[in-house]
């Protein structure tokens, strides 16, 4: 069971550290702006589309052994929904649009394709359950430091992710940003609870 606990915490932090690497070096994408999903498009698209499907099968592959380290199969069941979704995110990828890949017009397209409709669907379950984990976290986990964290980081997830979706809308100048700041608290979070079990 711990090597499966290991394989959610890898997937957890490993996605975080790609995204957040890759994009800080990509010619013309803009961290702050575009949005981590943007990283699958243009010739290194292949960084994030791998990023997304990899750790997304080692997160919900280690949701298998959350029952067994949390008591608790209501929590397994939401990462291992996350992380197929994150898979399914890599699956499908969104359309170029507002400035990326180099070359794009910095506009939202009228009308999707298919592949970007799909994937705005497998999104729009991650950003649900971001916040949706750490709320179960809240009353799956034991100890009161582990019940205040999973308050507070469930409580940022939920305002991040909810200002995110406001901002895309806007094609708001932080979107990236903000998009970034509920993914990389809800996901080390996870990687922390994966760790926990297995030690």
């Amino acid at each position: 069971m711990n090597a499966l606990l290991w394989s959610g915490a890898v997937g957890s932090w490993l996605f975080v550290v790609v995204f957040l690497l890759d994009g800080l070096t990509r010619p013309g994408y803009r961290p702050v702006r575009h949005p981590v999903s943007a990283l699958a498009l243009g010739p290194r698209g292949w960084v994030q589309t791998t990023n997304f499907v990899l750790c997304g099968l080692l997160v919900a592959v280690g949701s298998l052994a959350l029952p067994g380290s949390t008591d608790s199969v209501a929590l397994a069941l939401a990462v291992g929904v996350l992380g197929l979704a994150l898979a399914a995110s890599g699956v499908f990828r969104m359309d170029p649009m507002r400035g990326y890949p180099p070359g794009t017009p910095d506009t939202t397209p009228e009308a999707y394709s298919r592949a970007h409709q799909l994937h705005d669907w497998a999104g729009m379950v991650v950003f649900l359950l971001l916040p949706g984990i750490a709320l179960i976290g809240v009353f799956a986990l034991g100890g009161l430091g582990w019940k205040l964290g999973s308050g507070v980081v469930a409580a940022a997830a939920a305002w991040a992710s909810w200002t995110f979706g406001v901002l895309w809308e806007r094609d708001a100048p932080r979107t990236g940003l903000v998009q970034r700041a509920a993914i990389v608290t809800s996901l080390s979070w996870l990687g922390v609870v994966f760790a926990h079990g297995a030690a």
